[in-house]
């Protein structure tokens, strides 16, 4: 075992490389963006992100889920960040995002100090992305070089969520088209789909799997059964009780393959997690996950890196904000 261990670990390696250089050749991003304008950049975020993870755990999901929020929509141009205003209602604000999106405040404790020792240089959207990066380290994931240079947008419409962001409902072949129109591959879905590893999710979400329209018990016959009665006492019958979120695998606080493992044993919690297993190729791709975890950690690290790259603005292109909720006047 111990002969085989830094074997194991080199060839994840090569891959991760091979996989993050290949991504970054073709982008107007760059690794060290900010060596000569603001060198302790990312330090001051990750100080920033361990500090509010060492208090509430939760955040390290939340904040993965933002850039992945943020990027689907408009891209990652921190649009996520955007307040709503009397005349327009922000991404943050619609129903896929409220409450269930948090750590906004991780976010705004990071631009402040930035905008201390290098006023106008770090845009809000570098800082969502090194945050998710930070978070699944903090998290047990692996770390991985993060390409900056992007620039915030002005708009954020919560009407462009719908056929932007997957909702849990969708089936494989809905979420495989979704995320080939973002320019993933079926397999990078299947791999970033194993981001609900971490964080727990509000009943809504998954209710249709335990009652049905009329709120009368039914029985999902792709549940395990024990765990569907597990739901069911975690989210009694008709309750809208906000405060209650349950746990999307049994690990919800570490970045590891139970996702998978759950999946293969019918307590996937979403129709969109057991939705991998209705396609043999799909089903294969669980499967592969979690066999092998430390490999699935270096797919997800280089496929977060290729959505961090997608349709960011860059050079003269959107603005740098003071104030992340904020566009500037």
């Amino acid at each position: 075992m111990i002969k085989m261990r830094p074997s194991k670990l080199s060839l994840v390696s090569v891959i991760l490389s091979v996989l993050l250089f290949s991504q970054c050749v073709l982008s107007q991003l760059q690794v060290g963006f900010y060596k000569d304008t603001c060198r302790l950049v990312e330090f001051i975020v990750k100080e920033e992100v361990v500090k509010a993870i060492i208090k509430d755990r939760g955040l390290a999901a939340a904040l993965m889920r933002m850039h992945f929020h943020d990027c689907f929509v408009r891209g990652c141009d921190a649009s996520i960040l955007l307040d709503s205003t009397p005349s327009s209602i922000a991404e943050k604000d619609s129903f896929a995002n409220n409450p269930s999106l948090r750590g906004y405040e991780v976010i705004d404790n990071a631009k402040a100090r930035l905008e201390v020792v290098c006023k106008g240089v770090v845009s809000c959207a570098d800082i969502v992305a090194f945050a998710a990066r930070d978070s699944i380290e903090m998290a047990g994931g692996l770390g991985y070089d993060v390409p900056a240079g992007r620039r915030d947008g002005r708009t954020s419409l919560a009407s462009e969520i719908i056929g932007n962001l997957p909702p849990p409902t969708f089936n494989v072949d809905q979420l495989t088209q979704m995320f080939a129109n973002k320019g993933f591959t079926q397999e990078e879905m299947v791999t970033l789909s194993g981001g609900h590893t971490l964080g727990r999710s509000h009943c809504s979400s998954f209710s249709d799997r335990l009652y049905n329209f009329s709120g009368t018990l039914k029985q999902d016959a792709s549940l395990d059964p024990t765990y569907a009665a597990k739901l069911k006492q975690q989210c009694p019958q008709g309750s809208m009780d906000p405060n209650v979120v349950v746990p999307m695998t049994s690990t919800p606080s570490i970045a590891d393959a139970g996702y998978y493992i759950d999946i293969l044993a019918n307590r996937g919690l979403f129709t969109s997690d057991h939705t991998l297993l209705t396609s043999p190729a799909t089903a294969n791709q669980v499967a592969e996950n979690a066999k092998n975890p430390i490999q699935w950690k270096a797919k997800f690290a280089a496929a977060m890196v290729k959505m961090g790259q997608l349709d960011v603005l860059t050079g003269s292109e959107g603005e740098i904000r003071a104030n992340c909720r904020v566009i500037k006047s």
